[in-house]
Parts: C-alpha cells; sequence; structure tokens
C-alpha cells in the first residue's frame, strides 16, 4: 500500500520539478544514488523497471526509505501492463509512470488511488490519457518533440494540463530554462544525474552536487 495519498505526491512533483530517475542490478548502488537525491532535497523518485532486480530490489528501497528518508515519495517507471502495475502495487509503490498510454494500467492506479503518469506523443494521446484518467502526462522523448510542442499545447488547446517531460533534458540553466519556459511542470532526468564515472567511483557527493544544482536552477526558472 501506497504511504502518501494521490494529491500529496502530484503536489510535490509540481513543487519540486524535478523526478530523478534510475535503476541498477546493485542494490548498494541503488540506495547510494536514491540518499544522494535525498539529500539534495528530492522528495519524488522514480525507479525504474528495467533490469532482472528491478522488482527485488524496488521492495527493499521500499523499506528503507520508510525508516531512512520518510519524506521520500518512491515510485516505479518503465511499466507497461496492468499485472506489473497491480504487482508494484502491492508492494507499496506511490505512483505509477510509463513509456506508454494504456488505459488498463491506469485502471489498476485507480482502484489503488495513485498517480498515473503515461508517456505519450501527440495530442490525441494526451486527450485519452486524460480521460482515461491520468492527472499528469509524460511528454516522451522529449528530444524528439521540443519545448515548442510543450509551449504549443499549453498555449493552444490544453493549458491546465500537467506536463512531466522526460529524455533529452538536462541539468543545466540552459535546458531547464528551455523547458520550463515552455510550460513544463516538472522534468525527469536520469543518467545525466548520475553519470557513469561518478557511480563507478560512488561519489555520492558528487551526484548531490548535480541534484542540488538542478534543483536551485529549477526554483529560479519556474
Amino acid at each position: 500500500m501506497a504511504r502518501f495519498d494521490k494529491n500529496t505526491t502530484l503536489a510535490q512533483v509540481s513543487a519540486t520539478g524535478l523526478v530523478p530517475l534510475f535503476t541498477h542490478n546493485d542494490l548498494e548502488l541503488c540506495l547510494g544514488v536514491l540518499r544522494a537525491c535525498y539529500a539534495a532535497g528530492v522528495r519524488v523518485f522514480e525507479f525504474t523497471n528495467r533490469t532482472e532486480n528491478s522488482y527485488n530490489n524496488f521492495v527493499e528501497l521500499v523499506k528503507i526509505t520508510e525508516t531512512e528518508m520518510p519524506e521520500m515519495i518512491l515510485g516505479i517507471g518503465t511499466i507497461y501492463d496492468a499485472a506489473t502495475a497491480q504487482k508494484f502495487i502491492d508492494v507499496g509503490t506511490n505512483f505509477i509512470v510509463a513509456p506508454v498510454m494504456n488505459p488498463e494500467v491506469g485502471k489498476v492506479c485507480q482502484a489503488a488511488g495513485i498517480p498515473w503518469m503515461p508517456g505519450v506523443m501527440t495530442v490525441t494521446e494526451i486527450y485519452n490519457a486524460r480521460v482515461a484518467g491520468a492527472e499528469f502526462i509524460k511528454i516522451f522523448p522529449g528530444d524528439v518533440l521540443g519545448a515548442g510542442f510543450v509551449k504549443a499545447l499549453k498555449g493552444g488547446p490544453m493549458p491546465d494540463a500537467q506536463i512531466m517531460v522526460t529524455g533529452g533534458v538536462s541539468p543545466t540553466e540552459e535546458s531547464l530554462k528551455l523547458w520550463f519556459g515552455a510550460g513544463t511542470t516538472a522534468v525527469g532526468i536520469g543518467s545525466q544525474l548520475v553519470p557513469k564515472d561518478v557511480l563507478a567511483a560512488k561519489d555520492w557527493a558528487k551526484v548531490t552536487e548535480i541534484v542540488g544544482n538542478a534543483l536551485r536552477i529549477i526554483k529560479e526558472v519556474k
């Protein structure tokens, strides 16, 4: 069961503006990244379901965040179907992010009272996702669609759409100013927050520095 209700999660995504994405087979590396992000001020974190150990690692991270990082809203990403969504709901995910728009995933999220953030690329997909119950829309891949798409969407047919852009967003002032200036509510960033060399060195202080700097920039440009 989720520790945070839907409104709390959505409000925190909007307030913070940054959702780090990460996964790894090594639980200790996952925990190191999670702790570093928490120390930087992150309160919403997407653990992606992309490795053979994703489920088991997620179960452990849920337990650890509850005791060590009580304000961290941990969710699962890269969910394609309702059965997988339910599997993670049963072990305490607070939200579900998907690269595709599958209404069946939306149904199980609604039943569990947690946010569902489906991935979309067109106005029709966005409309259908909202009809299916998505309060937050994931624009993916952001670098293919461009900030102009978000700006046109917010300035035209869907001014009230809550958008999280993932893919092609960098933790730099130039990139963040571009996306938030276009009307993005939040951004999802993965490997650029945790570069390979930094991860290999387990330089958690550097991760905290990179993430903290991104949060500072977002606060200035939102």
